[in-house]
């Protein structure tokens, strides 16, 4: 199947980007569509890391103000994420989990799983997320206030029972998708060591 972009625009430009785009595409019947005018929010890929500790079977859990979630809720402002951040030029993924798991929780981590990339809205915006599973012993771990202050970042991590989070997770307290997925991904994957 084709499509042909006929017009780009360039709406807004600031730390995000939005784009107006006119198109059309061939149909699953036959022939084309109409021309389409859809505004694409142009964002880098962004990646985002599971920190598990799969001795004590727990998992690094971060808190952090979404501007988003605060327009629709302002109780629910303050997400439960996992480690996560955007690709800077010449930065592999790998590169990314690492950075921003030493940058949101100062947490070294080495070894780093690939789970799967993923759009989150594939029909407004151009970012794909790419998810990792990085197991590390988060005994050592500060939790507490991270980020980076020049980033605006004011990021609480604790480490949590991974039942604990799950529970979260069911009780619709996790509404972040990275996390959802990953925690999914988790379970499916890496059960829980019998005691």
């Amino acid at each position: 199947m084709k499509f042909d972009i006929l017009k780009q625009q360039i709406l807004y430009q600031g730390f995000f980007r939005m784009e107006a785009y006119e198109f059309r595409h061939e149909l699953f019947a036959g022939g084309w569509s109409g021309t389409v005018r859809r505004e694409i929010f142009e964002r880098r890929n962004a990646v985002a890391v599971l920190l598990h500790d799969p001795v004590a079977d727990t998992l690094l859990i971060v808190e952090q103000f979404r501007p988003g979630a605060a327009l629709r809720d302002a109780q629910g402002a303050w997400m439960l994420e996992i480690v996560a951040g955007i690709t800077e030029d010449g930065e592999s993924n790998e590169d990314v989990a690492r950075r921003e798991a030493q940058e949101e929780a100062g947490c070294t981590i080495d070894t780093v799983e690939h789970i799967m990339d993923y759009y989150p809205s594939a029909g407004g915006s151009t970012e794909i997320v790419s998810l990792y599973y990085a197991p590390v012993d988060l005994s050592a771990v500060p939790t507490g206030i991270h980020g980076l202050p020049e980033e605006h970042e004011d990021i609480r991590v604790s480490v949590v029972p991974r039942q604990t989070v799950i529970a979260w997770l069911k009780a619709g307290k996790i509404q972040a998708s990275m996390a959802i997925i990953a925690l999914q991904w988790l379970a499916l994957e890496k059960p829980s060591p019998v005691p």
